[in-house]
């Protein structure tokens, strides 16, 4: 992928993030203004499912936000000419896997090795 694909890619993939990242926000406003003013009258099985969506929310915009993080450090990258390369091996990232994943930072075998070492199965990089 030449430099100016691989940056509308990144660009795509940042957009994407920050409207997944404005839904949850706006989400959690309208949570906030549908509210009871009081929990003394609400049921407890709605608190308990008010208080579960709250945490998912939190959680989703919690990896949302390092997504978006991990996209900006892969501009710095591209900027460094070091983009596509695996920060382990230093072997290129198969074009694929970048396509999938911009923001890659490792080959598929370094990444699924730092899954195991860290226990974590399924985590991104």
């Amino acid at each position: 992928m030449t430099k100016v694909k691989v940056r509308k890619r990144l660009e795509e993939e940042r957009t994407r993030l920050e409207g997944v990242r404005d839904g949850i926000l706006r989400e959690g406003e309208e949570a906030d203004e549908g509210g009871e003013l009081s929990s003394v009258d609400q049921n407890p099985g709605d608190l308990g499912s008010e208080t579960f969506e709250h945490e998912k929310n939190l959680s989703l915009l919690e990896q949302v936000s390092d997504e978006l993080l991990q996209i900006e450090a892969a501009f710095q990258r591209l900027e460094q000419g070091t983009y596509g390369t695996c920060q382990a091996c230093g072997r290129p990232i198969a074009a694929e896997r970048l396509e999938a994943l911009p923001a890659s930072r490792f080959c598929v075998d370094d990444q699924a090795k730092a899954e195991r070492e860290l226990g974590l199965p399924g985590m991104r990089a």
